[in-house]
């Protein structure tokens, strides 16, 4: 695999991430935006899942979801997170971000919402997400019963839906090499500006 060296790289990490994203891209991976994001509940109780990552540049990470999912709740009463976006095969790459959420303004997650299909606004409108339900018909029905409501009209964007912004910390770009002696550059939040350190494998 090439090496990562500190002259392979400036000194703001979001270009990089966002150049790394473009090479999952373009070797064709699937979901190259799929991320793992880390929450803890008020309790301390962690949990992760894979959300799409929907936007990023220098002020962070955005995604979108239900806000009365536990991710969101969790969000909402500790905002500290962390997210993973992994290429294995052929990259060998990752990201590794430590930050903090904050609630996305409305204007922003309409202008997404706006580029969802028909059938994910109406899912949107159908999942409780996060809650017990009974079994799937249930769930399928309450997918019916907005296909019902809505039909012939447009998808509003719902009050419990909207989105989150990661503001990082710290990130750091993972390449894996032979024999483990992997390469990692990771930048820290230092002033209005960063230090990019190299950590060891």
């Amino acid at each position: 695999m090439p090496d990562l060296r500190e002259d392979d790289v400036g000194g703001e990490p979001m270009a990089e991430v966002a150049r790394w994203i473009g090479d999952a891209t373009a070797a064709g991976l699937p979901e190259p935006t799929a991320m793992q994001l880390a929450t803890v509940s008020a309790d301390g109780q962690p949990s992760v899942r894979s959300v799409l990552l929907r936007g990023w540049d220098e002020q962070g990470f955005r995604f979108f979801t239900n806000l009365q999912s536990r991710k969101a709740t969790e969000l909402a009463a500790n905002p500290r997170c962390g997210l993973v976006l992994f290429w294995h095969r052929p990259l060998q790459r990752q990201v590794c971000v430590r930050g903090s959420a904050a609630v996305l303004d409305r204007e922003a997650v309409e202008a997404y919402w706006a580029t969802r299909g028909r059938p994910n606004r109406l899912a949107a409108w159908a999942s409780p997400q996060s809650s017990v339900l009974p079994d799937r018909e249930a769930l399928d029905g309450a997918y019916r019963e907005m296909e019902q409501r809505f039909e012939g009209t447009d998808v509003p964007l719902p009050d419990h839906w909207g989105g989150f912004l990661i503001v990082p910390e710290t990130v750091e770009l993972w390449q894996g090499q032979d024999a483990r002696m992997h390469d990692r550059l990771r930048w820290r939040r230092h002033g209005a500006g960063w230090i990019r350190e190299r950590l060891a494998p």
